[in-house]
């Protein structure tokens, strides 16, 4: 199981929201490079980018912080936050990104995200978050009747590389991973599944990985900047088991 570290951007800083709640954003470092070093240093196999702005406003907002952490790693990122077109799509993945995470426009334009996973294989992923099962959109801010199984199900044939299932509700809220869900939507669906939300001790990670159903990886941020998870130690006990 790939252990992603989190980095979310806010007016181009490292922070961690609480719920989703723009207004209740924690700054843990200014230079988002740096940061992303720190993580590929520890020996991180991949990075997750959010740009939160970005989700919310529809357009990429922190494309400048983006670039920078691309310039200074070289292990594969992927990124969410403001990506709805075609055109935001090509130009994520011609400057480095590996793989782009579409959200709301999976609920909005579906065959959008179809189209992209035709032109770009193994480099397109859906981002599927939920409160109490229901997927929300736009920065979390809208939220709408679809189920997270349901929508789901509806790409299985579309070839999209992941689903990153985050769990709103748990999300920097350091009181666990919401496992029951994200485990019974690995189990529902053939595309691998990456969890997100609420992972905060090595513990979490274990029953994760050890869960039953065949999740792909998980994502952690605020535990990581809190000091709860030490990266390297998470990454050896994820290795050696």
């Amino acid at each position: 199981m790939i252990l992603y570290p989190a980095i979310d951007l806010k007016d181009g800083a490292c922070v961690r929201l609480l719920k989703g709640d723009m207004d209740e954003a924690t700054v843990f470092n200014t230079d988002p490079a740096a940061q992303a070093r720190a993580f590929q240093n520890a020996g991180c196999q991949w990075l997750h980018l959010v740009d939160l702005n970005g989700a919310f406003a529809g357009v990429p907002v922190n494309a400048a912080a983006v670039s920078s952490i691309l310039a200074a790693v070289d292990v594969p990122v992927q990124l969410g936050g403001g990506i709805r077109d075609m055109d935001t799509i090509e130009m994520w993945l011609d400057r480095g990104i590996r793989r782009v995470i579409l959200g709301t426009v999976a609920v909005e334009d579906p065959d959008l995200v179809r189209a992209a996973a035709r032109a770009f294989p193994g480099q397109i992923a859906v981002g599927l978050d939920a409160r109490d099962g229901k997927v929300a959109t736009r920065g979390w801010a809208e939220e709408t009747e679809l189920q997270v199984t349901d929508l789901a199900r509806s790409f299985e044939d579309a070839g999209i590389a992941a689903i990153i299932y985050t769990d709103i509700n748990r999300d920097g809220a350091m009181k666990g991973p919401n496992i029951p869900a994200t485990a019974a939507l690995a189990d529902v669906v053939g595309i691998p599944v990456i969890a997100s939300g609420g992972v905060s001790s090595l513990d979490d990670l274990i029953a994760l990985r050890d869960c039953g159903a065949p999740l792909d990886g998980a994502i952690s941020g605020r535990a990581l900047y809190d000091g709860a998870i030490d990266l390297s130690a998470a990454l050896r006990a994820l290795a050696a088991d």
